[in-house]
């Protein structure tokens, strides 16, 4: 800067000359520096993925061990797809959760240098997932990649998904193209949040599909490796996404400092449960001594036992003194130990758990998790159980929020209906019984206690939820983020609230197409029979019914506004529409001669179970408890509708004592003009 240029800006100031951007200059060395070293570690990593396979046990097994070059170009696949889906998820998260909007809801400056940096980031993981799941096919099959391209550029697909694990990097890859594609042609912070959050999301494909995840107990493992895999992604994302938002002269103060210190702690520690779960499960009973795969993970260990503390520092340092520089000395030591976990978890994938070395899992813990060694009955029910880590933990966490949310507002003076909060809790309690109690002990294997799990969850459970009014609660509590600041947890909801996908699905005749019609389209098709032998997809399933049924009850007897709300007489409409349709369904099922997942439930084997008479049984429960739950919907749109009567006719007797019955005397005066004209 020139003299006569620094002397005009002191004037047009009104005061000292502005100071050197040094910190500025200084923060984006340091963040270069991590992105080298951090690059150099990740080829460094895939050396050292050659050099620790467990190269004698697949070949004793019999299976194909890949060239060196090969393994390792598939290391680097894998490693750079999580690591560019993080940078992906976290920026776009910045983008849309961090920096402050404009007035008219599109993205200001930073928030659009977050928008383009994640949309960069996510073509580059999902290119390069694409390729690890090709890379993963010759991995796997022993064939080299000239042989792979010699099939076209689609046909290793049809191995890919006989292998399912370069299928579920293929499923990621679409996705995170997907996601780069909407943040390309997008600048509202709503879309920006929506696609961070898919883009965390798409790790959980391959990860419930991670080679680990079979045999006895892989219910848990599956689990944990899918909330490892995307609170890592979103943690470590966020972490580097707000070190970039920062060195570009972002401020992260007030409010948004909680929330983003909020966002961080819950993550990493959904990350860290995810990870003692997973481990504990794949070393579980055996030889832990001399294992490559122990050593990696006791190495994985000590790492994660400094980077977690030393992450928080720098995220702490990012958002307690917003005007001062990026910790710069911190940045180049988290990128490293961020890039040798993500490396060695990776490469771990080629290596053997110690419980598949001594492993004889019997038929029932190869197809479910875990064996059943007494018939089904009511005492089974309170004492078999097997918790669901992701159904089972989210009813608590639900219930605890949802108290939490009523305690804040007594605190506040304001009392909230009890029977709310008692049909929030019982639905809560509905939702655990269904998926960790002896339903969900028994429910993989028999028909049955299946149907049984399925009517619970798609149409007791939603119901009781809707009549929470957990929308309505949480808008009283939370509180506006404010003028000029970025949106908060209020604006998160009103904006899934009343986005354009929540009056889609919400609409009473597609959420009625949706609720009736997944029962023919899931059992009357070969999707019951492949759903049944993965556990990724009774989580599905289970999902699947509760959302839909929450979509379907809610706009009929849901406390909560819905986007679309029909008079009591067309809500009475739906309803009666509805019923036959789940009684054809119940008879249908009963009278099939066909067992449905026949092929799945014989190789179950249960000796004290009749297939087809289990499956008449299943019908008649789907038949029995989905016309109850009906009739008791039915009651409360009466009770409901006659209560909306009486709050009318009050809210008419206070305006006619207020304007001396005005609308009557109109009314009146009305009548008596018309008599007079004749």
């Amino acid at each position: 800067m020139s003299a006569s240029t620094e002397q005009a800006t002191t004037d047009a100031a009104g005061g000292a000359p502005p100071a050197p951007a040094v910190p500025a200059r200084r923060d984006r060395r340091g963040l270069l520096t991590a992105l080298t070293v951090a690059l150099v570690l990740l080829c460094a990593g895939a050396a050292v993925a050659v050099s620790i396979g467990d190269d004698g046990f697949w070949r004793q097994s019999g299976l194909p061990v890949p060239e060196p070059g090969l393994k390792a170009a598939t290391v680097v696949a894998k490693v750079l797809a999580v690591a560019a889906t993080a940078l992906a998820a976290g920026s776009l998260l910045v983008g849309g959760l961090v920096a402050a909007p404009q007035t008219s809801g599109t993205v200001d400056v930073h928030g659009y240098r977050a928008l383009r940096r994640g949309t960069l980031a996510a073509t580059v993981a999902g290119l390069s997932a694409i390729a690890a799941g090709w890379l993963s096919v010759a991995d796997m099959t022993g064939n080299s990649p000239d042989v792979l391209a010699s099939v076209g550029p689609f046909g290793w697909l049809g191995a890919a998904a006989t292998i399912e694990e370069p299928l579920g990097w293929a499923l990621a890859g679409a996705l995170l193209l997907l996601v780069a594609l909407g943040s390309a042609f997008s600048l509202s912070w709503k879309a920006a949040a929506a696609l961070g959050l898919l883009a965390a999301c798409a790790m959980a494909v391959p990860a419930a599909v991670h080679p680990a995840a079979t045999g006895a107990g892989h219910d848990w493992s599956g689990d944990a490796n899918v909330l490892r895999a995307v609170a890592g992604t979103a943690w470590l994302g966020l972490v580097a996404a707000l070190v970039a938002f920062r060195v570009h002269g972002g401020v992260v103060e007030g409010r948004t400092a909680g929330r983003v210190r909020g966002l961080l702690a819950v993550g990493g520690v959904v990350y860290l449960v995810g990870e003692v779960v997973f481990q504990l499960v794949v070393t579980d009973a055996g030889p832990l001594g001399g294992s490559p795969y122990v050593r990696v993970a006791v190495v994985v260990a000590v790492l994660l036992a400094a980077l977690v503390p030393l992450t928080a520092l720098l995220a702490r340092g990012l958002v307690a003194d917003p005007a001062g520089p990026v910790p710069g000395r911190l940045l180049p030591i988290v990128a490293v130990l961020g890039a040798t976990v993500a490396t060695l978890g990776v490469a771990s994938i080629r290596l053997v758990p110690p419980r598949f070395v001594v492993a004889d899992d019997s038929a029932l813990q190869t197809l479910i998790g875990w064996d059943i060694t007494r018939p089904f009955s009511a005492l089974a029910v309170l004492v078999d159980w097997r918790w669901n880590l992701l159904f089972g933990t989210g009813a608590l966490v639900l219930a605890g929020l949802y108290l939490a949310a009523v305690r804040r507002l007594a605190a506040r003076g304001v009392r909230w209906p009890v029977g709310r909060t008692v049909a929030w809790l019982l639905g809560c309690a509905t939702l655990l019984v269904a998926t960790s109690s002896g339903l969900g002990f028994y429910s993989p294997s028999m028909f049955s206690v299946h149907m049984i799990s399925h009517m619970t969850l798609n149409m007791l459970a939603p119901i009781l939820l809707s009549l929470g009014g957990a929308v309505t609660l949480a808008l009283r509590v939370l509180r506006p983020a404010g003028r000029g600041n970025p949106p908060g947890p209020r604006e998160w909801l009103l904006a899934a609230v009343h986005s354009r996908v929540a009056k889609v699905v919400t609409h009473p005749a597609f959420a009625a197409v949706l609720f009736v019609g997944s029962f023919y389209v899931l059992y009357f098709t070969p999707l019951f029979d492949g759903a049944l032998r993965f556990h990724w997809t009774h989580q599905l399933m289970n999902l699947h019914f509760v959302l839909v049924g929450y979509l379907f009850f809610w706009p009929l007897i849901g406390v909560d506004a819905a986007p679309h709300r029909l008079p009591h007489l067309g809500r009475l409409a739906v309803m009666l529409a509805t019923m036959p349709f789940h009684a054809f369904f119940g008879v249908a099922v009963m009278s099939s001669s066909t067992v449905l997942g026949e092929n799945f439930y014989r190789q179950v084997g249960l000796p004290w179970v009749d297939l087809l008479d289990d499956q008449r049984t299943g019908g008649g429960i789907a038949w029995a408890t989905g016309e109850i739950p009906m009739l008791l919907v039915m009651v409360t749109l009466v009770v409901q509708w006659s209560r909306d009567d009486s709050r009318e006719a009050a809210r008419k007797d206070r305006q006619a004592e207020r304007d001396d019955d005005a609308e009557l005397k109109a009314y009146n005066a009305m009548l008596e003009q018309m008599r007079r004209g004749g």
